[in-house]
């Protein structure tokens, strides 16, 4: 099969996917496809707005069912997790419409601001309109960014497989080295001492079972 062929049948299934599970690195690939012809990029949008919006609900959920058990049961969130607190006591609005471009806060946001016992309510329009936000963004500068690369280097379709390979590759390795080094620092950090920590920071939310 081609790789024309293979972006068409499970392009849209692919973004769906990736963007449920976190990455922006598959809906730059899929803006750019979309620059290519292969997908079009308002479903490209769209499909990451749905996949991105239903796994961050989910997290949300389980963050909110586990409470802080969950939390601290894995100590490399425990920094992180006093970041989201502290930028929950101080911005809560501009970080549930914004965490998705937090880099290093992206993945453990939702399960710690369903542990803080937000509104299920609100967090849930918040995030409807950070997922059209981050989806509409990252899927745009992808398809921008074909359009560079072909002013650059002409015609895109021929350096197609080695631009969505090297960005695949790198996005890859980024994350590789982030979770080397997030290990890293976890394990020179007591857990008991971060469990404590993560506690004092804790947002004190009034109502918090009500939706």
């Amino acid at each position: 099969m081609s790789l024309t062929s293979l972006i068409s049948e499970y392009g849209y299934w692919a973004i769906l996917v990736g963007t449920f599970l976190e990455g922006e690195t598959i809906l730059v690939l899929g803006g750019l496809a979309a620059h290519s012809g292969y997908l079009d990029l308002t479903t490209v949008i769209a499909v990451a707005f749905i996949g991105s919006l239903s796994g961050d609900q989910l997290y949300f959920y389980i963050g909110r069912a586990k409470g802080m058990d969950f939390i601290e049961k894995r100590p490399r969130w425990h920094k992180p997790t006093k970041k989201v607190f502290d930028l929950l006591h101080r911005h809560q609005v501009p970080l549930i419409l914004g965490f998705r471009f937090l880099y290093g806060l992206r993945s453990v946001t939702p399960f710690a601001i369903g542990a803080s016992g937000i509104s299920p309510v609100r967090f849930l329009i918040l995030n409807m309109i950070g997922a059209l936000i981050w989806a509409i963004t990252v899927g745009t500068l992808g398809y921008l960014f074909g359009q560079v690369v072909e002013s650059v280097m002409g015609e895109i379709k021929k350096y197609e497989m080695w631009l969505l390979g090297g960005i695949a590759v790198l996005a890859i390795l980024a994350w590789l080295v982030h979770y080397v080094w997030t290990g890293k620092q976890a394990k020179k950090e007591k857990p008991a001492d971060e469990t404590d920590t993560i506690e004092a920071h804790k947002p004190v939310q009034q109502n918090s079972n009500q939706s």
